[in-house]
């Protein structure tokens, strides 16, 4: 046994479980003799995979150590609230399930940037491959083996090794999604996932089971944490709304109602609908229905992340913060070690202290899981959008199958290669990894959401406007950010949407690259009339009363009910009202322009239709959203 708490048992269960990757991996990507894998069977799995392997790879691929050590580090340090991020995901995936996905796949694209290209024209294509290159090796790659070399030496009580153990992440996830491709990186997900949602429940059972003490279990330890945040005046740790008033620092993170109306729907929509590593899973599906019914799992998985990696850093919040109030620390059954310098530190340290001889090994393998899946998804998907985007449109446009399934495996081995030069220089001591990492990546968002989006569902959408929103977005994030630096993100995203918005629809409708066109049939025209009217009145409702909130807040009113929702952030219904806004005009514009722009995609209503499993899946998604919230207001 070493200072980790570790024994034999736990290095069985980390040993078997690696094997156990490494060899589905390569059994997966095996092809028949004589056969050679082609384009789609690397890159997009040959288009075969189910619902289930779909959803699960989904989740796989979007839980990372981002989430089990950033955003449990969040919940250590502002509370519950950063579950917004997990619980309004579940809602995003739905939308993108009934209106994106469908568009996408029946463009048949390999990557996101290729649609650009098709939509647009070459030089969107290519800069959003380069961006999206860039945002793979030097920003997810290194963030997500960072992150999740930090929690490995800290549960291992190591020191000094960081690189090795990133080569050694590196090593098991290169080798076998170098090789196999999508396919063995989206059935070993499948594994993974298990091990993920499977240990991730048991190290919050263990976790909340240490509170109570000998005797009690899990349930009554949930009850003691419970019990101990509401009994401190102004804690916002189980608030899932925070309230400016009682806690600042938790406000600027996340703005009360922004969480769920305001600038998260940006960083969603951008995250779960055009993120090649994300939605390249729901391209590989066997069909449209099966891709739909997949999200709708991913849905579900997605609602119990908070209790895998939120709960326990809440836990580690009272235990660490008021180890006299814990029954199971004032019996000395525990000899902790380790300390929580950064809030970073705090499911490591809850693995390392809590979790029993046996579980720490299932633990382990559920946080390998997480890092080795993301991992291997962000080399696929860089390999695809190099390989498809630049080396075949650029430098070799009659690449043979053969040709491009080399070039892709060269070409994420390089990634590997660039993003272990890069990761040290990179990356260091963060407080709150997860927040930092959504900041900087809503300096992005807003404009991805302006030029994708409305690429899809626009008609008149133009290369033009699209080139001049994409080179304004990163200098708006910059300008606002140095602007008004006590702003919350949220608030500045929502602001930089609308303006970019604004001038996306005005370069559109001035821009000459149009052409005629046929108006939908009567029952189309009537539908998307009907819903661009619900749409712009409730745009309209929203607006209005963010609008007066703020004049009577101007005229010095103290009145308690409009305090109370400026310090939960009611200024949010500005960007709800705005994004809704958004729909309405493509909706009316659609049904009624008789131009478009030359390379608008056709848009049949019949596409967004879906049966009744994914009304009910919905359904449900939606209701348990609802009572998460109303039980944790």
């Amino acid at each position: 046994m070493i200072d980790s708490g570790f024994l034999t048992i736990d290095f069985i269960i980390v040993g078997v479980y690696m094997v156990l990757l490494v060899g589905l991996g390569l059994f997966l990507s095996r092809t028949k003799k004589g056969e050679e894998k082609t384009a789609n069977d690397y890159f997009l799995a040959g288009n075969k995979l189910t619902w289930w392997a779909v959803g699960a790879s989904l989740i796989a691929a979007n839980i990372s150590a981002e989430q089990f050590i950033g955003m449990s580090g969040s919940g250590f340090g502002i509370g519950i609230s950063i579950a917004a991020y997990e619980i309004m995901a579940a809602v995003t995936l739905l939308i993108v399930a009934k209106f994106l996905l469908p568009v996408m796949l029946k463009q048949k694209i390999y990557t996101i940037p290729q649609f650009l290209r098709q939509r647009y024209n070459g030089g969107v294509g290519l800069a959003f491959s380069i961006f999206w290159l860039f945002l793979y090796v030097f920003v997810n790659l290194t963030s997500v083996a960072w992150l999740g070399t930090i929690a490995i030496e800290q549960i291992l009580g190591l020191e000094g090794i960081r690189m090795q153990i990133i080569i050694a992440l590196f090593f098991i996830a290169g080798i076998y999604s170098i090789y196999g491709g999508l396919a063995s990186v989206a059935w070993t997900d499948v594994l993974q996932v298990v091990f993920l949602i499977g240990g991730g429940l048991i190290t919050a059972y263990f976790a909340l089971e240490a509170v109570s003490g000998e005797g009690r279990g899990a349930l009554d330890g949930l009850t003691i944490i419970y019990d101990k945040i509401k009994s401190i005046p102004g804690d916002t740790h189980l608030n899932m709304i925070v309230d400016k008033s009682k806690s600042a620092a938790a406000f600027k993170d996340l703005p009360g109602l922004a969480a769920i109306v305001g600038g998260v729907w940006l960083t969603n929509i951008g995250y779960w609908g055009f993120n090649q590593y994300i939605i390249q899973k729901g391209l590989a599906a066997k069909s449209t229905k099966e891709a739909q019914k997949g999200l709708v799992f991913a849905a579900f998985l997605k609602i119990l992340i908070p209790f895998i990696v939120v709960i326990p850093g809440v836990t580690a919040y009272v235990m660490y913060n008021f180890p006299q109030d814990i029954p199971g620390l004032q019996q000395g059954y525990f000899d902790l070690a380790g300390k929580i310098t950064v809030s970073d530190d705090a499911y490591p340290w809850l693995i390392r202290n809590f979790a029993p001889a046996g579980i720490k090994g299932i633990s382990f393998a559920a946080l390998a899981a997480a890092i080795i899946s993301s991992l291997a998804s962000m080399l696929n998907s860089t390999s695809t959008i190099f390989t498809m985007d630049v080396y075949k449109q650029h430098i070799r446009k009659n690449a043979t199958d053969k040709q491009l399934v080399k070039v892709g495996r060269i070409t994420a081995l390089l990634a590997l290669i660039i993003a272990l030069i890069a990761v040290e220089p990179l990356l260091g001591g963060l407080d709150q990894a997860f927040q930092y990492i959504q900041e900087y990546s809503g300096f992005i968002y807003p404009g991805i959401i302006v030029v994708f989006g409305l690429g899809l569902l626009w008609k008149r959408a133009s290369a033009k406007a699209a080139i001049w929103t994409s080179i304004l977005t990163i200098p708006m994030g910059v300008l606002f950010k140095i602007a008004l630096p006590d702003m919350p993100f949220q608030f500045r995203m929502g602001y930089i949407f609308i303006i970019l918005f604004v001038i996306f629809v005005a370069i559109a409708y001035v821009d000459k690259n149009k052409v005629d066109t046929e108006l939908p049939d009567e029952a189309d025209r009537k539908k998307m009339m009907k819903w661009g009217i619900i749409s712009l009145t409730a745009a309209i409702f929203f607006i209005l009363s963010a609008f007066i909130h703020k004049i009577l807040l101007w005229s010095g009113s103290t009145n308690e009910t409009v305090i109370y929702l400026e310090n939960i952030g009611f200024e949010a219904f500005f960007f709800f009202g705005s994004l809704i806004l958004s729909v309405s005009m493509f909706l009316i514009s659609n049904s009624r322009d008789p131009h478009k722009d030359s390379q608008a995609v056709p848009i049949n209503l019949d596409l967004f239709k879906t049966d009744r499993g994914f009304a009910i899946g919905s359904f449900i998604v939606c209701l348990l959203v609802t009572i998460i919230y109303v039980l944790l207001w």
